[in-house]
């Protein structure tokens, strides 16, 4: 997931947490419930904030396009691949003691990110925020759960899941206006108040808790993962500088798909004490759900990244006003779960987990036809409401059949994973879709050299003065290519849930 939407299993990792044996009164658990939804949507604000500011930061900082990829796939990398381990370290060591360090964690990445002289410290910044975010992440969903008995634990979902969306959806037009009336550098400082009310609030009213029985840390199959998948993210947003047949390219990215297969071999060998049990993917549900999550999440957080740039750069929006352009998915997407879980009972998981992606594909296949020169109303603003009742139909039945499919005893484990491919498939959205804008963009660009094709696009993508038509017009058709690209992923994300998923719903593997 890239911004603007929380991954799918959230409420199945808080509905999977043990209650803590310590008794809270009803104040200290509201505040507790406050601290969570402050902590946990600190980290996604930022994420959609920062894509409706990177057209500007991009400008500012004279980056080109694979440099602007980074920021945000730097910290995707670090939440993605860590995230496993960040939920592992709460349960072991403390879930409010791991909050409170990913918060404080985080927090100094964001004064570093906001004080950035240049791309390279915005980059390395943005890694360190991910990691913060990998810890207080899962702590804060822990953290609520070991706070609400099982009787409570509804509710306390319901308004954290209905605050959480609240801030979600202001996020864009916030940072939007952050970005038009002082800088983007606003953005980033705006966590720090955010960051201080969090720890504050969890230092005073939250109690701490773990997990007895929490299992050691899998550090070897986190560094295997996070270096393979930084590999290939490396190698894809290369393409545009060297050309896909570069040898050094080819060789990184061979060193990252092996990199991914010695982690699936660690996981093998540590079996039930990896921080990704195999063992689940024996479910065929689960195995379903998750190759669902990877393909929809991809089309999404692929979608939302690039987006920013065709309403900016070809329709004239301002920041505000693209931030605003999203604020329809947002609400859709944070207030239509509710609704959609009461479909899932009467009608299935099966048949919304091929709804949901058909209809989230057919918003990005209006969205890939449409001139943002035009009315929003008349351009924009149908195919997000499509593409936010798609998410939302789609993510109540998944949480519901990947909670299933795992059992009871390894339910928390198995929404951690899918919330962590979920992240994963937004970076890799990131870097190979940017290789795809490129090559169709140079196709369409007939004439200059590869490099001459990359500080081109670089030019149209930061907004620089005196572009030429053509090359204006080789990015809006190289942008609805790789919309048409997410649209055909959303796609097969429903003929997964169609074909693959049990038609009687979720049984719990072996």
């Amino acid at each position: 997931m890239v911004g603007f939407t929380r991954p799918p299993c959230d409420t199945g990792v808080i509905q999977a947490a043990i209650c803590s044996d310590a008794a809270l009164s009803q104040r200290r658990k509201r505040l507790t419930l406050a601290a969570t939804i402050v902590g946990s949507s600190m980290a996604f604000l930022d994420g959609s904030v920062v894509n409706i500011a990177l057209p500007e930061i991009q400008q500012a900082l004279h980056s080109d396009a694979a440099a602007t990829q980074w920021i945000v796939n730097a910290y995707m990398l670090l939440l993605g691949s860590l995230v496993l381990i960040g939920g592992s370290a709460a349960d072991l060591y403390g879930r409010r003691r791991i909050f409170v360090l990913g918060v404080t964690v985080f927090t100094a990445a964001s004064i570093a990110c906001g004080l950035s002289p240049n791309i390279a410290a915005l980059v390395a910044s943005r890694a360190v925020q991910g990691l913060g975010a990998a810890l207080l992440v899962p702590a804060s969903l822990a953290m609520l759960g070991a706070s609400f008995d099982e009787r409570e634990r509804s509710q306390a979902i319901g308004t954290w899941a209905g605050a959480g969306a609240l801030m979600l959806a202001a996020g864009p037009p916030l940072g939007g206006w952050l970005v038009d009336q002082f800088s983007w550098r606003a953005i980033f400082l705006l966590n720090v108040p955010l960051a201080f009310a969090a720890a504050g609030l969890a230092l005073r009213f939250a109690c701490e808790s773990s997990d007895p029985h929490a299992k050691y840390l899998d550090w070897s199959g986190a560094v295997t993962i996070a270096i393979g998948l930084a590999a290939i993210t490396w190698g894809l947003s290369a393409v545009p500088a060297v050309g896909f047949r570069d040898k050094t390219v080819l060789a990184v990215l061979g060193v990252g798909i092996a990199f991914l297969a010695l982690f699936v071999a660690i996981e093998a060998r540590l079996r039930e004490w990896a921080m990704m049990p195999l063992s689940l993917y024996r479910s065929r549900n689960f195995s379903a759900t998750n190759a669902l999550t990877l393909l929809l999440y991809f089309a999404l957080g692929g979608a939302l990244y690039y987006l920013p740039f065709g309403l900016i750069r070809l329709g004239g929006y301002s920041a505000t006003q693209a931030g605003a352009a999203l604020l329809p998915f947002a609400l859709i997407m944070g207030f239509g779960a509710s609704f959609a879980g009461t479909l899932t009972n009467r009608l299935g998981p099966r048949s919304l987990l091929t709804t949901g992606p058909i209809i989230a594909a057919s918003g990005l296949a209006m969205l890939a036809l449409v001139d943002f020169r035009q009315s929003f109303w008349v351009g924009v603003l149908p195919p997000m409401v499509l593409l936010g009742v798609g998410m939302a139909v789609t993510v109540p039945p998944l949480t519901s059949t990947v909670m299933g499919a795992a059992g009871k005893a390894h339910a928390g484990i198995a929404s951690g994973i899918n919330n962590a491919v979920a992240r994963i498939a937004g970076l890799l959205a990131v870097a190979a879709l940017g290789a795809v804008l490129f090559a169709s963009f140079s196709y369409h660009l007939v004439g200059p050299t590869l490099t001459q094709a990359n500080e081109a696009m670089t030019a149209v993508m930061s907004g620089q003065p005196g572009l030429h038509e053509e090359a204006i017009a080789a990015f809006a058709r190289a942008l609805r290519a790789i919309i048409l690209v997410t649209a055909t992923c959303a796609a097969l994300a429903g003929l997964i849930g169609w074909l693959w998923t049990e038609p009687n719903g979720a049984h719990a593997s072996a």
